[in-house]
């Protein structure tokens, strides 16, 4: 019976939360180590329906890097980073476009289908538009072609707020298209905030495997709960944003400068960390804020 009061007392906790964010978009970005334990990918998709049957209006937008280097592994072909970014040449470019959709999307859909959560696959190709994107060499300063990689220069908003209002969760592919016809691979955490930002989403969830901003990336005892965006540059200048972390902080505090809310970030390994984040008191991770 204990138990039982208990979980009472979880779902009036929740309460006030159900009631502020329903009809409210929240972008889930989900990849990292979250997308490597089968375990966890069902989790955290069966919380994304539970999400969306209490009426909030979650959309996905997904990596698959480690599947992608898998299989450019598998098939002999060097992967090479500058400044955290994959070169991509045209044979790389055709793979991680068949990952992302034939491989990542396709299984994400199957278990979304298994929990009765109605989801539809969303090309970036279709919705995305992609401008070539050089990333600067940390060692030299020097821009770096790294091939088909793109930053998104316009987002089909309309497309993607069509799905949602027909009661369909957009599970998304971080590709993109230039003027020309082109497919480019867009970083993840970058497509996510885009997508935020051009829908309006009240929130921004990124799903990794770190517990959330560390002031010491050796100690996870050392998360940074609550940080603002005045406080970014701060934190980029003393090295605490840095890496990987980079792109995801830079690319989140554009889209709370247009209306997203609030961020989020999450520790993806920790079972049901989305709810835990978005209806308790307490949270988890580390959440930007607006100033």
């Amino acid at each position: 019976m204990e138990k039982m009061i208990e979980k009472a007392a979880l779902l009036i906790e929740a309460l006030p939360y159900i009631q502020e964010f329903r009809d409210e978009i929240v972008v889930v970005k989900f990849g990292g180590s979250a997308m490597e334990k089968p375990e966890l990918i069902e989790s955290v998709l069966r919380d994304v329906v539970l999400m969306e049957c209490i009426g909030m209006k979650p959309v996905i937008v997904h990596g698959g890097g480690k599947a992608i280097s898998a299989r450019l592994e598998s098939m002999g072909l060097e992967v090479k980073r500058t400044g955290g970014m994959r070169h991509t040449c045209d044979v790389t470019i055709d793979v991680v476009d068949d990952v992302l959709h034939n491989e990542v999307n396709s299984h994400l859909l199957e278990l979304l289908a298994k929990h009765k959560g109605k989801a539809r696959r969303v090309s970036g190709k279709d919705i995305l538009k992609a401008e070539k994107l050089f990333v600067k060499d940390p060692e030299t300063g020097e821009d770096v072609d790294v091939g088909f990689v793109g930053n998104v220069s316009e987002v089909d908003a309309e497309y993607i707020h069509d799905i949602i209002e027909a009661g369909v969760i957009p599970v998304i592919t971080p590709l993109a298209k230039d003027a020309k016809g082109h497919t480019y691979n867009i970083n993840a955490d970058i497509a996510a905030a885009k997508i935020a930002e051009s829908i309006q989403a009240r929130k921004l969830v990124f799903l990794s495997d770190v517990p959330g901003l560390l002031s010491d990336p050796k100690d996870e005892k050392t998360l940074i709960n609550t940080i603002k965006v005045h406080e970014v540059e701060e934190y980029i200048a003393d090295g605490t944003i840095s890496g990987g972390m980079l792109p995801k902080i830079l690319s989140a505090v554009d889209a709370l400068k247009v209306g997203t809310k609030k961020v989020h970030m999450i520790d993806g390994r920790m079972q049901h960390s989305l709810l835990l984040e978005i209806f308790t008191d307490s949270g988890v991770g580390t959440e930007i804020l607006a100033d």
